[in-house]
């Protein structure tokens, strides 16, 4: 396992070295970390242009030197992807990849499934390299990514995840008892469905309505997200109706307006004749 990690671990590297690629680490989809220093960015285009600028190669050549087999992936920024050793542009992580063995002589492991998730930001769409399917949010996104990784599969539903991690969690799903909240009465079939609900209910309530950049906490969802817009800068939610011309703020809403405006118009039956 250590072998195979190690083989992950210089396939990652080389292409940081050789490329404007940057890794992304996303905190719930509102804002970009940086990998190596933890500096937040709203957008990651700034996330981008302060990887490029700040850390050198010699800080990449250490990316992830704690990593775990487990838990290994890594969400990759190829927007504008060039080699950075000849300036070629390039459109596709597989097109780097093939471009620095042939023409510049770097060793890229090919015997081991990929656990590099690539992401390209053009304009204010979030959607997928592969499908080209939109969503609406970047975490979204990101859980939308494991149906076209089947590095582990599922034995009971067939679904495939991109590391083992994910498929531990994923399993949870699958197992049913009696499971009893450990805060009030209530009781679950499923060990995921009591961690979901004692997380959503009883341990998350406040950090859901906490803001990621300052730690001010605030008595709801909608009042964080406007603390984020007019005090840290960021984008506004805009959530467009697939049925309509209206937009909303959150995706409550957008929901509760699809269900009430239109699934139910659907449903209504043709007037007798």
């Amino acid at each position: 396992m250590k072998f195979e990690l190690n083989k992950h671990l210089d396939n990652i590297r080389n292409i940081l070295v050789c490329s404007n690629a940057t890794p992304i680490r996303c905190r719930g989809g509102f804002s970009y970390s940086c990998w190596f220093c933890n500096n937040k960015y709203q957008n990651p285009d700034e996330l981008k242009t302060h990887t490029l600028q700040t850390h050198d190669d010699t800080v990449k050549k250490t990316f992830m030197k704690d990593g775990s087999m487990i838990n290994y992936v890594v969400k990759l920024d190829i927007t504008g992807l060039q080699c950075s050793l000849c300036g070629k542009d390039l459109n596709e992580l597989d097109d780097l990849t093939t471009h620095i063995i042939a023409n510049h002589g770097k060793e890229y492991h090919t015997d081991i499934k990929s656990h590099i998730i690539p992401f390209r930001f053009e304009g204010k769409d979030f959607r997928c390299v592969i499908c080209k399917n939109k969503f609406n949010n970047f975490k979204v996104l990101i859980e939308h990514m494991n149906a076209h990784y089947n590095n582990y599969i599922c034995s009971i539903c067939g679904a495939g995840f991109i590391n083992k991690r994910t498929l531990q969690t994923h399993g949870y799903r699958h197992k049913t008892g009696t499971f009893n909240c450990t805060f009030c009465p209530k009781i679950f079939d499923t060990s995921i469905k009591k961690r979901d609900h004692e997380r959503g209910v009883h341990i998350l309530r406040n950090k859901r309505s906490k803001c990621g950049y300052c730690g001010e906490k605030f008595t709801d969802y909608t009042k964080k997200n406007d603390h984020l817009v007019k005090i840290h800068g960021a984008t506004p939610i805009v959530l467009q109706c697939q049925a309509c011309d209206k937009t909303f703020g959150n995706q409550r809403s957008l929901t509760m307006h699809t269900k009430s405006y239109h699934l139910l118009q659907r449903k209504k039956p043709d007037k007798a004749v």
